[in-house]
């Protein structure tokens, strides 16, 4: 019987193996996570986590045209985008905020959030808002606010000597706690008689701060506010919010475009809300630092529920490979 003589077909490409590829991002993400706090290697290693991830996806992607062609590949693409817009509106609708998904990009919040945790969102307004309500007339308010330097006062330790004052945040021997004001002519010690005039007035104390070795600080911090005769102290069960910044707020011009920060007070201006806010980790209020109180039209949520390190994704994509100041040490209650 004769052979059948015929064209063996052509094996296609084989895809590419992508295991060294998830295999070095577990392992460059660990060193980043171990390593953020320098600088050099923040951004090194940042970098090279984004490129693994680009890597990734277009390995897959190419990988997926030659196993199943690029008409199913694509329509698998589709149905992915297509799952993940439904759950995002579902969740936009079922929150009641445009914004149900969001990161902690600092260590402002320790011990309570931690950078990189991925934070759920809740629509936020006054009612929901867990905080003491002060009610203030528009006139106050807006005298106040004509100019923020006013209200801004800082909470610090300072060492005078003669005409010169040495200043810190942290309290050493022979350290006094005071205010700090901001002037054109530069920062300047202030009595308290100087918070006279204005709307927010501040108490300044000391506070324990626990640095990673162990060792144990003093810290000049805000103690407490008071908005005409209601005093107000701080309150680690009130509600974290996250909160749009504006041009004109300190926190901006860093780089920061939303902050995530818990609520101290919230201030009625005649049925018209703004939230004074303060970081945990932090010595003092968003105020303090020449940052406008939120309207609570800049206010995305609040926030309900985080899962640790999967925002670092965010973080790394948005090229916010370095750790920002303040992540060695944490505020003691």
């Amino acid at each position: 019987m004769p052979k059948k003589h015929g064209r063996k077909r052509a094996k296609g490409k084989q895809p590419i193996n992508t295991t060294p590829f998830y295999i070095a991002l577990i392992i460059v993400f660990i060193a980043y996570f171990i390593l953020q706090g320098n600088p050099a290697f923040a951004i090194v290693l940042g970098a090279l986590i984004f490129f693994l991830i680009v890597t990734i996806l277009a390995v897959e992607i190419s990988n997926g045209f030659k196993e199943e062609g690029f008409q199913k590949n694509v329509t698998e693409i589709i149905i992915a985008v297509v799952v993940v817009l439904v759950i995002w509106f579902i969740l936009r609708a079922a929150l009641n905020t445009a914004n149900p998904l969001d990161v902690v990009p600092s260590c402002s919040m320790l011990p309570a959030l931690q950078r990189g945790d991925m934070i759920l969102l809740q629509g936020a307004n006054q009612n929901n808002i867990v905080a003491p309500t002060v009610n203030v007339s528009v006139s106050a308010w807006n005298a106040s606010f004509s100019s923020i330097n006013t209200e801004a006062l800082q909470c610090v330790a300072y060492n005078q000597t003669g005409n010169s004052a040495k200043i810190s945040q942290f309290v050493s021997s022979g350290y006094r706690i005071g205010l700090l004001e901001t002037t054109p002519q530069g920062p300047a010690i202030v009595p308290p008689t100087a918070q006279s005039g204005s709307l927010i007035k501040y108490t300044c104390g000391i506070t324990n701060v626990k640095f990673q070795n162990g060792t144990v600080e003093q810290e000049a911090t805000t103690t407490a506010i008071t908005i005409g005769n209601t005093t107000i102290t701080g309150d680690r069960n009130n509600s974290i919010v996250v909160y749009g910044t504006t041009p004109q707020d300190d926190f901006y011009k860093l780089g920061d475009s939303y902050i995530v920060h818990r609520a101290y007070a919230i201030v009625n201006v005649s049925g018209n809300y703004y939230v004074l806010t303060k970081g945990d980790n932090n010595p003092g209020l968003d105020i303090q630092y020449l940052n406008a109180p939120p309207n609570l039209s800049q206010v995305s949520g609040k926030v309900i529920g985080s899962l640790p390190y999967i925002g670092y994704v965010k973080l790394i994509l948005s090229n916010n490979f370095v750790e920002p100041t303040g992540c060695n040490y944490t505020t003691q209650n």
